[in-house]
């Protein structure tokens, strides 16, 4: 992208009646952003969905100067940024109609990994939800998914943090520009994300961070991934904002359910009664509806058996070897693991090629 195009961009941005399907409308016209400006009035008008209104600040020289202040931040910082129309933005968010012209990182991300994964919730999250949210990205983890979040406080934090913990990329989308962070007692975890991962926003640096903000980062947070996942959330909040934003743009949503009367839990648990998410009470509720095929990486890794396995997974092999086919539940009974570890010891060994799942939670050797 040429510096002229990416000032143009930023001009766009700035234009107070202009959104984003308004401006990806114009471009598709005239092809380029800089080419917009150099377009006639009457030529732009003829655009189904485009008025007077929207285009009448098109060449107020205030949002080029404002432009023209972010582009040098841009440079002076160093500061990674692309397109919708380029081939490093995320994929997904290229199909929503409302997806950002301009998003801007920072990092060591990379959004070519097709499993991506949202996870939102409750600020005010109890240890039950801390426990859950942990324990399914331990779950997940064998699947290398990239986890994806608001970096606030609760169950955004929780999940990036547990991200981290098991070496997968986490992608923190804020409600500001990237020269600020908020909370601000989180900037001590900033340095594990940007390691793991990064930041990216669609806010300039001039502008402050606001909670009407919010709405507007939930879009990416919802377009960027391919699955939804609320973990815990009041009766109203965000999280349950975002999980909308998804069903709008037909990804899928799961809900972690809890017990009737928590005032936590009642955001899922009316998601799930109003069929807006699929109950999930483990990672692999998501595996089993995103139909994520574990083929693809029993391909690539060869079965070693015993030289690839823990200590732990052996116990298991060898209780399978000795019984037969047994229920998930049964099995962690006898080799005296928690069933949620267990579990994911068993994904691990699927994905070796030494176990298969049958249907009703049980396992067998391959």
């Amino acid at each position: 992208m040429t510096e002229n195009e990416l000032l143009a961009l930023l001009t766009l941005q700035r234009i107070p009646n202009l959104g984003d399907a308004s401006i990806k409308k114009l471009i598709r016209h005239t092809g380029s952003a800089e080419a917009l400006f150099n377009e006639k009035k009457v030529n732009l008008l003829r655009i189904d969905g485009i008025g007077t209104y929207k285009i009448k600040e098109l060449h107020e020289g205030a949002h080029k100067k404002a432009a023209a202040e972010e582009l040098k931040f841009i440079r002076d910082n160093d500061l990674k940024y692309c397109a919708y129309t380029d081939s490093d933005y995320p994929d997904r968010l290229k199909h929503c109609i409302d997806g950002p012209i301009l998003l801007f990182k920072r990092g060591n991300m990379d959004f070519s990994n097709r499993r991506m994964l949202s996870i939102v919730g409750t600020r005010k999250v109890t240890a039950h939800g801390i426990a859950q949210t942990q324990k399914l990205i331990e779950e997940l983890a064998v699947l290398n998914p990239i986890i994806i979040s608001g970096f606030a406080y609760g169950v955004d934090i929780t999940a990036h943090r547990a991200a981290v913990q098991h070496n997968l990329q986490t992608i923190g989308v804020v409600a500001h520009g990237l020269n600020q962070i908020y909370p601000k007692t989180h900037k001590k975890y900033m340095e594990a994300v940007e390691k793991n991962g990064g930041f990216i926003s669609d806010f300039w640096s001039s502008d402050p961070f606001d909670r009407k903000n919010f709405l507007r980062r939930n879009r990416i947070i919802a377009g960027m991934s391919e699955a939804t996942i609320v973990i815990e959330s009041a009766e109203k909040g965000g999280s349950l904002v975002t999980a909308d934003i998804a069903n709008s743009y037909n990804r899928e949503v799961f809900a972690m359910p809890g017990r009737p009367g928590d005032k936590q839990s009642t955001g899922c648990n009316n998601l799930i009664k109003r069929q807006k998410a699929h109950l999930m009470t483990s990672a692999a509720d998501i595996i089993y509806m995103l139909n994520w095929n574990l083929k693809e990486e029993v391909a690539t890794v060869q079965k070693k058996l015993f030289a690839e396995l823990s200590k732990e997974e052996e116990q298991l092999y060898d209780f399978l070897n000795k019984n037969g086919k047994e229920e998930l539940d049964f099995i962690a009974l006898n080799c005296n693991f928690p069933t949620h570890k267990t579990a994911s010891l068993l994904l691990n060994m699927e994905i070796k090629g030494v176990i298969r799942p049958l249907p009703g939670k049980r396992f067998e050797l391959a």
